[in-house]
């Protein structure tokens, strides 16, 4: 089985800092971990990037992003992700462990901010001048902090992160439009509800119905749920997470194409390739030759 693989924080760390946080410039931060992240990898870590010099292409979970001056992305743990980057890119990145960030914020988890909290939620904004300077002094705040002994460290790093977090949430919801009422909060918060059922169960259960009921609400109002948060159908989101997996696992699994198909709940191979070509738009054996070359 060939597996992509997994990295921890630790892996860039120099020592001086714990393993549960971590902070770098980009341009450092490639050198640091160049062995590590040349090729496709996901983390087990929660992470932010922005670019604030060069270009490129920031691939996530399959989808390709352009990088340019601006450009701010936010990955979840599991995601795979890969760049290529121009020589003279520069920005900020840093990593936080799950732990670090909820044992001090209780009544606040990283999966309640959109881009971490949905597969579906876009994992890119694209900063204007204004709120790249913002972002710039909330990152080079963070990087004196990061580098500094002083007292109540850790508590200022994490105020820190969360004005970074907060403040791109409402970027987010000015571009998508989700929180513009209080109607539409609670629609969110149903779909937030929705995705975490999604993620229990999307191998074996692919219908509304069986979401709603679990839900306490009606298919339809499921659907409107998830139209009025990601301008999709319900039955769209279902199918693109179980094609996000087919991908993850024909690229990185050492199994046949039917037992793949029958490892995410097709007994039928023909039916999970029209499926796939539907949502992809080419068929398992084109996915493979395309992102193996």
């Amino acid at each position: 089985m060939n597996l992509i693989s997994v990295l921890h924080i630790e892996l860039f760390q120099s020592g001086r800092n714990a393993s549960d946080f971590y902070f770098n410039t980009m341009k450092e931060h490639l050198v640091v971990g160049h062995r590590h992240i040349e090729k496709p990898h996901r983390h087990d870590f929660y992470a932010a990037v922005l670019f604030t010099r060069g270009e490129g292409v920031h691939e996530i979970d399959f989808q390709k992003y352009d990088v340019s001056e601006g450009s701010f992305f936010f990955l979840s743990p599991g995601q795979v992700h890969s760049w290529e980057l121009s020589e003279d890119i520069d920005g900020y990145i840093f990593f936080c462990s799950q732990e670090f960030y909820e044992m001090h914020y209780v009544n606040q988890k990283l999966r309640n901010f959109p881009f971490f909290g949905s597969v579906s939620f876009p994992r890119k904004l694209q900063l204007d001048t204004d709120e790249l300077a913002k972002n710039i002094s909330f990152f080079q705040d963070l990087e004196k902090e990061y580098q500094s002994q002083n007292m109540m460290k850790e508590g200022f790093i994490l105020s820190l992160m969360s004005q970074i977090f907060i403040n791109a949430t409402r970027l987010f919801s000015k571009e998508i439009d989700i929180h513009a009422s209080s109607a539409s909060l609670s629609y969110f918060k149903h779909y937030q509800d929705f995705e975490n059922l999604l993620e229990q169960h999307f191998t074996a259960e692919k219908s509304i119905s069986y979401y709603a009921s679990l839900l306490g609400i009606t298919p339809k109002h499921l659907n409107r749920t998830v139209q009025t948060v990601v301008q999709k159908t319900a039955t769209d989101v279902i199918t693109e997470r179980v094609v996000l997996e087919a991908k993850r696992m024909l690229m990185y699994l050492d199994e046949s194409l039917v037992e793949i198909a029958f490892r995410l709940g097709y007994e039928e191979y023909s039916y999970f390739v029209r499926v796939f070509r539907k949502s992809s738009g080419m068929t398992p054996t084109q996915f493979i030759k395309e992102y193996k070359a």
